[in-house]
């Protein structure tokens, strides 16, 4: 698209590259006729001064010539007025003189008339040289002037056939423009309508069912084994409308979208914005994983911004897109196909991020091993230490057990002599009693 300011107002306008040519082409075509215009005019100004030059310099000459020869033909009078003065003065010497005057006059006279004769023919002859050059010097300035208005005359026709065709193509992008702007007003006057009898709830659902139906109607042949599902995922505490998602025959998904559609009534007192939406977009878009981020909004509808095609707004939040209705399809075609381009260097990476994974995941799988190997040798290591230590405490208590019992042997021994070495006698040696009740038991029996 190419932009056009107005130089009244200072308005910017947007044109796509065929209008944009157009009006450089007009724009063109006035300048060149401008030129051609000025250039036919300076061209008979300077013929026309060329032949004012001539004709004034053959005046000029011819000024100079008669005033030479009235000169000339002065003086010759002058003389005869001095001649007859001095015959007047003196009769006698104008009667001897006269026949030699009368014959000097007529000598002169002849001589005069001669030279005049000469003069004449010369003039004559000059002015026939100067008409001469005058005629050719016009019919050398008729045949440029010729020359200049047949290339004007062609220029003109070549002028008239470019603003034929410019004209032509003009009525024609006029009517194409005109057939899109009634298409659009159609559309608006039918969105207007639709959304005039729907509850504000519906207005939104409207919207998300209309899309829904576009992309369903269309999808086993343009988009057969893409995923465009609601987001019903709502575990971050926010969702989106619809979810695109198309991977490669391989399983390598290259594109994704998160599609948000907003709508409201005309009838609604709070009017909200297209960039209110953006922020919650964006972040619907980053928690899902999606690549890009597109906008569907019958908002701000007197927008010529929005009204114009697809609006990048990537300047406030990356990979996001703002565009009406009837720009649903073509904005997933455009991500899809610019994805498609770029599907085999992704196939190449995500072959690199495998070898990678794999690599990491040996490493891991060693690192788990070495892990658990050094656990359950240390394991090992800590029961061995401790079977052994506890062998060691059962022979400190064995020893303890045997000494026990070798000490309880030498008692039980110790105890065994005591036994056989008791007597009665022994037993009541300190006992008279008790040896006298002996002693009275031995004498009954």
């Amino acid at each position: 698209m190419q932009e056009i300011k107005c130089p009244n107002c200072g308005e910017i306008f947007q044109v796509d590259e065929s209008g944009y040519a157009a009006i450089l082409q007009q724009v063109r075509d006035d300048e060149f006729r401008k030129e051609l215009e000025r250039r036919s005019k300076e061209l008979e100004s300077i013929h026309k001064s060329d032949l004012q030059i001539a004709r004034m310099e053959k005046a000029k000459e011819q000024a100079d010539a008669i005033a030479e020869k009235e000169s000339e033909i002065a003086d010759k009078n002058r003389e005869i007025t001095e001649l007859k003065a001095k015959i007047d003065a003196s009769d006698t010497e104008k009667k001897l003189a006269i026949s030699d005057a009368e014959k000097r006059k007529e000598q002169e006279l002849y001589e005069k008339d001669k030279e005049i004769a000469q003069l004449k023919a010369k003039i004559m002859a000059s002015e026939a040289e100067k008409k001469l050059a005058i005629s050719e010097a016009e019919q050398k300035k008729e045949k440029e002037l010729s020359e200049k208005i047949n290339e004007i005359t062609e220029l003109k026709g070549k002028l008239t056939s470019t603003e034929s065709e410019g004209k032509l193509k003009e009525t024609a992008l006029k009517e194409k423009y005109e057939e899109q702007l009634k298409d659009k007003d159609e559309q608006i006057a039918y969105y207007k309508d639709f959304k005039a009898r729907q509850s504000t709830k519906m207005v939104g659902e409207s919207l998300e069912q209309h899309c829904y139906t576009q992309f369903n109607s269309i999808r086993m042949t343009a988009f057969p084994n893409a995923y465009f599902e609601k987001d019903n995922d709502s575990k971050t505490g926010s969702k989106g409308d619809f979810i695109f998602r198309e991977c490669s025959e391989d399983g390598t998904e290259f594109i994704s979208i998160m599609f948000e559609m907003k709508n409201e009534n005309e009838t609604t007192a709070t009017k909200h914005k297209n960039e209110h939406f953006y922020k919650e977009l964006d972040k619907d878009r980053n928690e899902k994983g999606c690549e890009y981020a597109v906008l569907v909004s019958m908002l701000e509808m007197d927008n010529e911004l929005f009204n114009n095609g697809i609006v990048d707004v990537s300047y406030k939040y990356p990979k996001m897109y703002v565009i009406r209705p009837q720009f649903f399809i073509p904005i997933i075609s455009l991500l899809r196909n610019a994805a498609l381009n770029s599907l085999k260097y992704q196939q190449e990476l995500q072959i690199v991020k495998n070898q990678q994974l794999d690599i990491i995941n040996f490493e891991n799988n060693m690192n788990v091993f070495k892990e658990g190997f050094a656990r359950n040798y240390e394991l090992a290591s800590r029961k061995f230490n401790d079977a052994i230590s506890e062998i060691d405490k059962s022979i400190a208590q064995l020893q303890k057990v045997k000494d026990a019992l070798t000490s309880s042997e030498r008692n039980l021994r110790l105890a065994n002599d005591k036994a056989q070495d008791l007597s009665i006698k022994k037993l009541t040696k300190n006992s008279p009693t008790i040896r006298e009740m002996f002693n009275n038991l031995k004498v009954d029996e």
